[in-house]
């Protein structure tokens, strides 16, 4: 993987740049759909690819450990031919889906031990493993394992876990590099950063991920619980120490403003699943703002969803259609609202990137912020 710096915005930290793999290109900054168990929920693939314009997603590895299991993925030849998709592909360790499931894991040094959330069987995931497993599922990147402290954890507690994410993160790094990809095309590991809100942590986490020369990194932990303006704090503290010329990948952000915020701070991609979930649950982001779609305003408005949206259903169906598609419990609302809004999240994105080149992003950005936050 390759990492190619294109212009960085001279009144902030915002970049443009352009991440090469075996799978393609990405074009930075970018957000990446989540497919947890290797599909986007209620996104068909040739939407995904044609209509949303993903570049690449993203798939869960304790989710793909459990379902379909790792037999049925090296069988298939990796993620990508299982699912399809055949563009570049991120995995995630499974470190934060693990350390939710606190009534039913044990944590100590080897790994964590838990119980699947299926059947209750019993598992163990250690750095070790967790390598095995993300070289089966064959993503283009794969992350290290690491624990994702609460935000509102003690200083003890933040500084002791994010110790073991640095003991895990040297035996992921012996593990990746002791192995090989097992497709014929390359991985790379991101490590993680953590720390909690503590800056001093945040600074020694960042210099110890920093000191890897990895292929990229992250910023785990945040948007856990602690003020968003704590955590806008955390990025510019951590974008300070990690390289500028390897991608910035801060993990489970956000909302479009997050997003305009992140990128303003130097990150360059982009994941969260609130795009789906709450386009699930009615909310739709647009370009002028967002709209509660079960909302009794809209029951007769008769224009197109988004007259100048990203999206090819934008122009298809109705305010007024697709509020009664909700009200109505039918799966096409979901559906339609779920490639809106990813699609509305790529188009941000991909703005973001044409400021940022063309020298005039920090005076779009502010006027773009108040546009995307406001209620319709």
């Amino acid at each position: 993987m390759t990492f190619e710096l294109k212009a960085t915005d001279s009144a902030s930290s915002a970049r443009a740049g352009l991440i090469k793999t075996d799978h393609g290109q990405i074009e930075t900054p970018i957000f990446m759909p989540v497919g947890t168990v290797g599909s986007v929920k209620a996104v068909q693939l040739y939407e995904l690819k044609e209509d949303i314009k993903a570049q690449i997603i993203l798939g869960n590895t304790y989710h793909l450990y459990l379902r379909p299991g790792l037999d049925v993925l090296e069988k298939a030849g990796g993620l990508h031919r299982f699912n399809g998709f055949d563009r570049p592909m991120l995995t995630d360790s499974g470190g934060f889906q693990v350390f939710s499931l606190s009534g039913i894991r044990k944590m100590r040094e080897e790994g964590v031990e838990f119980r699947s959330h299926i059947d209750g069987s019993k598992h163990l995931f250690t750095p070790e493993r967790v390598m095995d497993i993300e070289r089966t599922i064959g993503a283009d990147i794969m992350m290290a394992f690491d624990e994702c402290a609460p935000g509102t954890s003690d200083y003890a507690y933040a500084k002791n876990s994010m110790e073991l994410t640095h003991r895990w993160l040297d035996r992921c790094w012996k593990r990746f590099h002791e192995t090989e990809p097992k497709y014929g095309y390359s991985q790379s590991l991101f490590p993680i950063v953590q720390g909690c809100t503590y800056p001093d942590l945040r600074r020694q986490s960042a210099e110890k991920v920093a000191s890897l020369g990895a292929d990229g990194n992250a910023i785990g932990g945040l948007a856990v619980g602690e003020p968003t303006e704590v955590m806008y704090e955390m990025i510019e503290i951590v974008n300070e120490i990690l390289p500028k010329y390897k991608p910035r990948y801060l993990m489970g952000v956000g909302t479009p403003m997050n997003i305009l915020e992140g990128i303003e701070r130097g990150v360059d991609m982009f994941d969260c699943v609130m795009p789906t979930r709450n386009g699930r649950n009615g909310m739709l982001f647009t370009k002028h703002g967002i709209m509660n779609m079960k909302n009794a305003k809209w029951a007769d408005d008769f224009s197109p969803i988004e007259e100048d949206g990203a999206s090819v259903v934008d122009t298809l169906y109705t305010k007024a259609y697709l509020r009664h598609l909700f009200h109505a419990q039918e799966l096409l609302a979901m559906q339609i609202a779920s490639v809106h809004n990813l699609a509305f999240y790529l188009w941000l994105v991909k703005e973001a990137r044409i400021h940022i080149l063309a020298g005039d992003f920090s005076k779009w950005k502010p006027q773009m912020l108040a546009q995307v936050s406001q209620r319709l």
